[in-house]
């Protein structure tokens, strides 16, 4: 149980990687109002940080990463109060998305609802064999609100969105590696350490060359109709180009010819 006075969100840092761990074990993680705002502050604190090159995500305890969005704190809202909770929750996932470094979120348990959308919102999943994930939305008359109606469809295609939301189907963590919600199932106690592992490598590579590929990955991913291909790799042509203009450049290929380990300032 949360204790009084304890943080909705735990961080801990390790080098150049932070962890973030949603701490509502009492209410199996479930976002509310309160929660979301803490998560906001947390993201916004690493992005200003440039001595953070990675994040990871994840959920006290180990039966929920986060189950959904608190429906106590739910039920009574109107519509208007609907939706400054739905845009609350958007401001957040675009933080996420838009973040200077990569996060990988790390599905200890449930996922549910909310808790997809927010695992979504990362740049990838890796999850515990024993996770549940799903959008069960239309079995309490409303449907996803923090962006996973658009997120899931980009994850797993339509059909597969339709079929999960439509029907409210929670899934296991292997029927999930095997459409492309995640990218890899590990043991429970294997979660954490697996995940530790691929950020720190992240951490230890250029963190601007890092950072361009998030930048340009991420509109590739997101274009949509109105956003032809070409858009999207001029983006590509330009961070390349862009990164010949910085120290780490010059540093990382200087290394490689001279066979020693780089060394990176970020510049």
């Amino acid at each position: 149980m949360t204790a009084p006075g304890e943080p909705f969100v735990l961080t801990a840092r390790e080098g150049a990687v932070v962890t973030l761990t949603v701490n509502r074990p009492d209410a199996r993680n479930a976002l509310d109002g309160a929660t979301v705002e803490a998560l906001t502050a947390a993201f916004d604190a690493i992005d200003g940080d440039p001595g953070v090159h990675c994040a990871i995500l994840t959920g006290a305890g180990d039966r929920a990463f986060v189950a959904g969005a608190d429906i106590k704190a739910m039920a009574g809202l109107d519509k208007v109060g609907a939706r400054v909770f739905a845009e609350r929750g958007h401001r957040m996932a675009d933080l996420m998305e838009e973040l200077r470094v990569p996060i990988i979120a790390a599905v200890n348990g449930w996922a549910l609802g909310a808790g997809l959308e927010l695992a979504l919102a990362c740049d990838f999943i890796y999850a515990a064999r024993t996770a549940k994930m799903g959008m069960p939305e239309v079995g309490l008359g409303v449907i996803p609100g923090f962006g996973g109606t658009q997120r899931l469809t980009l994850r797993v295609g339509v059909a597969r969105a339709r079929e999960l939301i439509y029907a409210g189907t929670i899934i296991d963590a292997d029927e999930a590696l095997r459409i492309g919600l995640c990218n890899a199932v590990t043991e429970p106690d294997a979660l954490m350490p697996r995940v530790r592992e691929v950020a720190a490598r992240i951490a230890g590579h250029a963190p601007l060359a890092v950072q361009s590929a998030k930048q340009t990955v991420t509109p590739g991913t997101l274009r949509g109709p109105d956003e032809p291909l070409a858009a999207a790799l001029a983006v590509e042509r330009d961070q390349f180009a862009g990164l010949f203009a910085t120290e780490d450049q010059k540093e990382g290929m200087r290394a490689f010819v001279e066979k020693r380990a780089p060394g990176w300032k970020g510049a």
